[in-house]
């Protein structure tokens, strides 16, 4: 097992098969290298945990063409719009507040919506579609150690079936282990915030509510009983339902303290029905276990990146339930990373371009995590108001990203984010929604970023369109063009204004659908401007033919 054939060789290693795992290893597996991904449970998600994955989550999967499996799966919760407050179910409800209708972005702001799908469901999705596409996914399989070297990272693995252990050298790792973080915390890399604010113990039960519910339906409803916080939710089947109440020290309860008949008896304190007959179910399959603990924290990690080592997901930043911040979140952390993982490793980009993934992804977290607490004390407060500084899609849809992998204009406001309603196409910004209209085909300008670069051109700029080709072919480049008005009509006639161009001008939208660059008009030697910018974007050597 020394010898270096016995080691199995790979690219990427992902550590841990959640959520942001799995879509690292699809985003990776979709841009041509394929991962290896180690996941101790013996299959994804059995349980809904996250179940509303925002419009930029949505963006990010229908790129790839995911959408309509994605709704395909939707969940019973997309009828149920609501969020209530009161002591007990049972009892005068305190406030109720249609949650979606509060988020949901207009046509003309994204070309997709949130979507109601259970984390488990969704995550078969991606964990299909990335073995598809060549991920190498091994369930069952639990990290040992990890030995970060020069030129790589060597990982010890073992199948917990059979007990069988092997090496993995990898030239990078992806830490999606989830908030406990153990790779991150072995490195000793820390992490900063208001830290743990409550744990919760959850579980699954079955009872008739039809009394209490008093023909309502709702998302999630917070109850005062049997302590504030308790979280009531419906599951995929009627009559199946998922309550998590909050502990802490100061309750004088511990994990131990939650037997099936202590559930029991505090269920039918939040229902607010002392006679409530209920059962409690498995959280999984061939399992005894009913109830889970959860640690509900508050944290970003001081660092993002260790060497050839990166933390995304629940690994970087954790935030307290409160906006369907967390999964999406990381989601978003997968779709930035991987892109400049495949290009460094194709080549194509100089090493330094990872350094960007920190310098974006961890200011974004903390506004989030900021933004988050901020609703949490709004949501606990009595009222249900939201009181957050940021609104929603502003949240969602507008942070800015400031790096060497965008070539930030002069004039950029300090402000972490932009009212994506009011978009000014600066680089930095996700690239603007604009519907388009090809023959009898309506689609939007996010739909032609599709996994390369993508220059948007204005419709007298002719001439970018052989500088993208031109740089396309020097630089070794997946860069296409398209002329707005020319090779797609522009519905509302808003593109220029939507990105800040003129006829003749130019943006350059990297694979993650974020602009890295842009030129109002035509400057006198397009491809030496677009060359040059790439060539910044991607941290690559000076010195290409102009």
């Amino acid at each position: 097992m020394n010898a270096q054939s016995d080691i199995q060789q790979t690219k990427v290693l992902i550590v841990g098969g959640g959520i942001t795992g799995l879509s690292t290893a699809l985003f990776l597996a979709r841009a041509g290298i394929r991962p290896t991904l180690v996941e101790r449970h013996s299959s994804t998600a059995l349980q809904p945990q996250a179940r509303a994955f925002n419009p930029r989550s949505m963006e990010i999967y229908r790129a790839l063409g995911l959408e309509p499996a994605i709704r395909d799966r939707t969940s019973i919760l997309a009828d149920f719009p609501e969020m209530i407050g009161a002591d007990t179910l049972a009892g005068q409800e305190r406030f109720r507040v249609d949650i979606l209708s509060q988020v949901r972005p207009p046509a003309t702001l994204s070309p997709t919506d949130w979507t109601m799908i259970d984390q488990d469901e969704l995550e078969r999705v991606v964990r299909a579609d990335a073995e598809n596409h060549g991920a190498d996914i091994w369930f069952g399989t639990e990290l040992i150690s990890v030995d970060p070297a020069a030129g790589g990272v060597t990982a010890l693995v073992r199948d917990l079936a059979g007990g069988a252990e092997r090496h993995i050298h990898a030239e990078y790792l992806v830490a999606a282990d989830g908030n406990r973080a153990g790779i991150r915390t072995k490195l000793g890399i820390e992490a900063a915030g208001p830290g743990e604010l409550i744990t919760a113990a959850s579980f699954v039960f079955d009872a008739d509510l039809t009394v209490p519910l008093r023909e309502r339906r709702f998302l999630l409803g917070y109850f005062d009983q049997p302590t504030t916080g308790t979280a009531l939710v419906p599951g995929r089947e009627f009559g199946r339902w998922a309550l998590g109440i909050p502990f802490g020290p100061e309750s004088g309860r511990s994990a131990a303290d939650f037997t099936e008949e202590r559930c029991i008896e505090l269920t039918r304190r939040a229902i607010g029905d002392p006679g409530l007959e209920l059962t409690l179910v498995p959280l999984m399959t061939g399992s005894d276990q009913k109830v889970a603990t959860t640690r509900i924290g508050a944290w970003v990690a001081d660092e993002y990146r260790a060497g050839r080592i990166f933390f995304v997901g629940d690994a970087a930043h954790v935030f307290p339930p409160t906006g369907s911040f967390g999964a999406n979140t990381g989601i978003a952390d997968a779709g930035n990373l991987a892109w400049k993982l495949a290009a460094v490793l194709k080549g194509q980009a100089g090493e330094s371009l990872l350094d960007s993934y920190a310098d974006e992804r961890r200011p974004v977290a903390l506004v989030t995590l900021d933004q988050a607490m901020q609703r949490l004390q709004g949501r606990h407060s009595g009222t249900g108001d939201d009181t957050a500084t940021i609104d929603d899609l502003t949240m969602i849809l507008g942070y800015r990203y400031r790096s060497a992998a965008i070539e930030t204009e002069a004039g950029t406001p300090d402000e972490p984010v932009e009212d994506p309603r009011h978009p000014s196409g600066r680089p930095g910004l996700r690239a603007p929604h604009v519907w388009l209209r090809q023959d009898t085909t309506t689609l939007s300008t996010l739909d032609l970023v599709d996994g390369g670069f993508t220059l948007l051109i204005g419709e007298a700029g002719a001439d970018w369109r052989t500088a993208a080709e031109k740089a396309a072919g020097t630089m070794d480049l997946d860069l296409r063009a398209y002329r707005i008005g020319a090779d797609f009509d522009d519905v509302d006639d808003i593109f220029g204004a939507a990105y800040g161009l003129g006829s003749t001008g130019a943006s350059l939208i990297r694979p993650d659908g974020f602009v890295a660059w842009r030129a109002t008009d035509l400057p006198a030697n397009p491809e030496h401007e677009l060359q040059l910018a790439l060539t910044r974007v991607l941290a690559r050597e000076t010195g290409y033919a102009p």
